[in-house]
C-alpha cells in the first residue's frame, strides 16, 4: 500500500471548536489517515474516550480514521509554529508519511480528499489570500527583500499572487522548503524580539517592529510568501483565492478569517446588519453534527434555525 499524506492543524482556546468540523469535514472528503493536532491548554472536552501513550492523546474519530493530541511548551504564538511542527512531525511523529497538510482549525473542507493527493503532486500546495496580489515591486515585497538579504538570502520575484499562511501542504521531497520556511522565521523572531510577536489577535502586537512599509505585520504568512520567492527549484502550486472562499465561486477550503467564527457568531445579529452568512458559515454547520460532536443535539437545531433565518434574511438585507 502506497504511503499516505498526514493532516495537522494547531489550537488552544476555543478553537477547539473549529477543529472537531474541520476533522468532520475531512471524514466526509474521503480522508482517512491521522490527524495531528498540536495544542496548549487542556484536552477538548469532545476528545473522550481515548489513549494516553505517553507522548500524544489518541482519539478514535471513525473507521481508519484517529486524532493524535501532542500537547506543546512552545512560547511562540501557535500561528507563528507551523513550520516547526511540520518539521517535527515529518521528522519525528509521522516519519513513514508521504507528506503532510496543515490547515488552520477555522477551515472546513468542501472538495474530495482525492483532489488533495493529486494537489500535492503539482507542488506545495497553497492558498492565494484575501489581500492577494501584490506586485514585485510593492513596498511589502521591497521589504522583504531588504530584509533577508541583509541575511545572506536572495529573494526573486515570480508571481504576484500573495498566498494564505492557513494551509500548505507539504510532500516529504519538499521537506527542504519547510526548512526554508523555518530559518527565513527565525531571523524574523530575531528582529521583532521572539516568536510571541503577531499580526492577530492574542500575541504581542508588531506595530513599530514589522519593517519597511510594515512588510511584516503578517508574520508567518509573510516570511511563508518570502519563502516562496527564495526557494529556488522548488515548485509551488497555487489555488485562486476562491478556494478559501474569499472571490466569487465553488469554495474548496472555506476559511473564517477575523473574530466571527462560526462556533461564536451570532447570525441574526449579524444579517440584520447586512451581513448574511458565508459559505464557510454553512459548511461549518453541516460538518458539526458528526463523527465528532461538539455540540449537542439542542445547539445544533438552535444554531441550524438561527443560520436558515439568517440566509433568508440576507436575501433582503444588504449592507451598502
Amino acid at each position: 500500500m502506497s504511503k499516505r499524506l498526514a493532516i495537522c492543524t494547531l489550537f488552544e482556546g476555543s478553537y477547539h471548536y473549529g477543529v472537531g468540523p474541520l476533522v468532520n469535514s475531512l471524514y466526509a472528503s474521503g480522508f482517512r489517515g491521522i490527524v495531528w493536532a498540536g495544542y496548549r491548554g487542556p484536552l477538548p472536552p469532545w476528545a473522550k474516550p481515548g489513549k494516553d501513550t505517553g507522548c500524544y492523546w489518541e482519539y478514535p474519530v471513525a473507521e481508519d480514521c484517529v486524532i493524535r493530541f501532542l500537547p506543546l511548551e512552545t512560547p511562540a504564538h501557535l500561528t507563528n509554529y507551523k513550520p516547526d511542527f511540520l518539521l517535527r512531525l515529518l521528522e519525528k511523529e509521522a516519519p513513514d508519511s508521504a507528506g503532510i497538510f496543515y490547515l488552520d482549525p477555522d477551515i472546513v473542507v468542501a472538495g474530495a480528499w482525492r483532489y488533495f493527493e493529486e494537489w500535492s503532486e503539482c507542488g506545495v500546495a497553497v492558498c492565494e489570500d484575501v489581500n492577494s496580489p501584490f506586485a514585485a515591486q510593492h513596498p511589502r515585497r521591497v521589504g522583504w527583500r531588504r530584509f533577508y538579504a541583509a541575511h545572506g538570502i536572495t529573494l526573486h520575484p515570480g508571481e504576484a499572487f500573495y498566498a494564505n499562511g492557513g494551509f500548505i501542504g507539504v510532500r516529504r521531497e519538499q521537506i527542504a522548503f519547510l526548512k526554508l520556511w523555518k530559518r527565513l522565521q527565525d531571523y524574523l523572531w530575531e528582529s521583532l524580539g521572539g516568536a510571541q510577536y503577531v499580526g492577530i489577535g492574542g500575541g504581542k502586537p508588531v506595530e513599530q517592529r514589522s519593517g519597511f512599509a510594515g512588510c511584516f505585520d503578517k508574520t508567518d504568512q509573510d516570511a511563508l510568501n518570502a519563502t516562496i520567492e527564495a526557494a529556488d527549484g522548488i515548485p509551488v502550486s497555487f489555488a485562486n483565492k476562491q478556494e478559501m472562499g474569499f472571490a466569487p465561486g465553488q469554495a474548496l477550503l472555506p476559511h473564517a478569517l477575523g473574530p466571527g467564527k462560526p462556533w461564536n457568531k451570532c447570525y441574526l445579529t449579524a444579517a440584520l446588519r447586512g451581513l448574511p452568512p458565508r459559505a464557510v458559515d454553512k459548511e461549518y454547520w453541516q460538518h458539526a453534527q458528526g463523527p465528532i460532536r461538539v455540540f449537542t443535539t439542542g445547539q445544533l437545531r438552535a444554531q441550524r434555525a438561527a443560520l436558515s433565518i439568517a440566509s433568508a434574511l440576507g436575501r433582503f438585507i444588504r449592507r451598502n
